[in-house]
Formats: C-alpha cells, sequence, structure tokens
C-alpha cells in the first residue's frame, strides 16, 4: 500500500509534519495572528473618536455661547463635561475595570 501511494500524497505529509514541528518549536510564529475583533474594534474606536472630536468642540462652544447669554442651567454644562471625559477617555476606562476584574 505504501508503494501505491501519489507523490502528492507523500508532499502533503512531509509539508505537514515539518509545519507541525516548526508551530511546536516557535509557538509565537503560530499565533502571530491578530484577533479579527480586536482590529475591528479598534478601528471602530478610532473612527468615532475622529467624528466626537469636532462634535465636542462645537458643544463646548454653543455651551460657551450660552453660558455668556445667561441661558443655560450649569447642570447642562457639567454634564456635557462628564460626557466628553467619558467618551475621550473610554479606552483608559475600560482597561481601569479590566484590571479591577482580573480580566
Amino acid at each position: 500500500m505504501l508503494a501505491n501511494r501519489s507523490a502528492f500524497s507523500r508532499l502533503v505529509e512531509v509539508v505537514g509534519s515539518r509545519t507541525t514541528w516548526l508551530s511546536l518549536l516557535f509557538p509565537t510564529l503560530a499565533a502571530a495572528q491578530a484577533s479579527p475583533f480586536l482590529t475591528g474594534a479598534t478601528a471602530l474606536e478610532s473612527n468615532i473618536l475622529a467624528w466626537l472630536t469636532p462634535v465636542a468642540v462645537i458643544l463646548v462652544m454653543a455651551l460657551g455661547a450660552m453660558a455668556m447669554a445667561n441661558r443655560m442651567s450649569w447642570g447642562w454644562c457639567f454634564g456635557a463635561i462628564l460626557g466628553i471625559a467619558i467618551a475621550f477617555g473610554a479606552p483608559q476606562i475600560v482597561t481601569w475595570i479590566r484590571g479591577m476584574f482580573g480580566v
């Protein structure tokens, strides 16, 4: 039965065994792929921050104009500042919370 094997099946066996040994000897090379979820989440985060930056600037300008005209309650101002801080500090907040739970 061994004499009837094709050259292709022998090639597949040799390449497969070498790949297995290389992945066992160098596990960092075998696991060098990035998570597709992490790549997508990072891209989404950078897109949201890119859009949020001019919106936050315009919001602060509008709040300043309303404060100069004495047409707003200070609760709106504190809420806007807190929202901007949460939006731009989200990665640090997530890292902090994950560190608290050991994830």
